[in-house]
């Protein structure tokens, strides 16, 4: 489905999952073009379709004194030029109605972050750019809820919408992934995507840095690829713990490679 999104995407003809994969911020050019490159050789070796991530700022962060990106422009040249050379779309995030039609100059696909999920002039400053839109199903919303978001896309004028689940909050520091909600958002007839990293959060640590359980993404990939997602979200580093946002829970760059192996094997399995 998200080929009639991405109509330039590779591995159009593709019966396997998508990947939205990357880094969680854009850190600098070197670093995200060796990401890309290495995942573009492994995704087109196994001709799963493939769309680069990298957020240009990070808008949500639990203190004051975390990393927020190296400049919006210069992180979205970067982006720009990922897409260019490797010939892939790129994703990336905005937080505010006026940064739509700015990053759909640069990128293929317009992010939405959960907990902007419901803000209307958001989502349909995004629609009108035309670009495909992304929502992030709200860690504090039901997955039935989402069909209002993906409304206010539609009903301006944009069709070229898809979900993503990052489970739901449980407790106070803490998240769990309700599976029911993949098949329950694919009867709205948009792809839906499993967010297998940020899904593993434990936010609101005491030290202000959000924890993770990175052990854990294969066991929410295989389970959200058996339910029937349409694609996967997976932040991913060569170097997790020296990274600028979000280590705690990404997967490291060496270990991406085994993992889809598993996953295309699991596709096979329930198609």
């Amino acid at each position: 489905m998200i080929q009639q999104y991405l109509p330039g995407i590779r591995n159009a003809v593709s019966t396997q999952f998508f990947l939205m994969a990357g880094p969680c911020a854009i850190e600098g050019e070197e670093i995200a073009m060796r990401i890309a490159e290495r995942i573009v050789t492994l995704t087109d070796r196994l001709n799963i379709p493939y769309i680069f991530k990298g957020s240009y700022r990070k808008a949500n962060r639990s203190r004051v004194d975390s990393f927020t990106g190296i400049g919006d422009e210069k992180a979205l040249k970067i982006l720009e030029k990922v897409g260019q050379t490797f010939g892939v779309p790129t994703v990336t995030d905005i937080h505010e109605s006026h940064e739509a039609a700015m990053a759909a100059a640069y990128v293929d696909v317009l992010q939405i972050p959960a907990f902007l999920c419901r803000q209307t002039e958001l989502l349909v400053a995004a629609a009108e750019t035309g670009k495909m839109v992304n929502i992030k199903k709200g860690q504090f919303l039901s997955a039935g809820s989402m069909q209002f978001a993906v409304d206010k896309v539609k009903d301006s004028g944009n069709d070229k919408v898809c979900l993503t689940d990052r489970g739901n909050s449980f407790g106070y520091q803490d998240l769990i992934v309700d599976f029911r909600g993949i098949p329950e958002m694919r009867t709205f007839n948009v792809p839906v995507i499993m967010d297998c990293t940020h899904s593993l959060q434990q936010p609101n640590q005491s030290s202000g840095v959000t924890g993770g359980k990175p052990a854990l993404i294969e066991t929410i990939a295989k389970a959200a690829i058996a339910v029937g997602a349409d694609g996967l979200f997976i932040e991913t580093h060569p170097d997790p713990a020296n990274a600028k946002s979000d280590g705690a829970n990404m997967l490291h760059l060496d270990l991406l490679e085994g993992l889809l192996e598993k996953l295309t094997r699991v596709r096979d399995a329930v198609l």
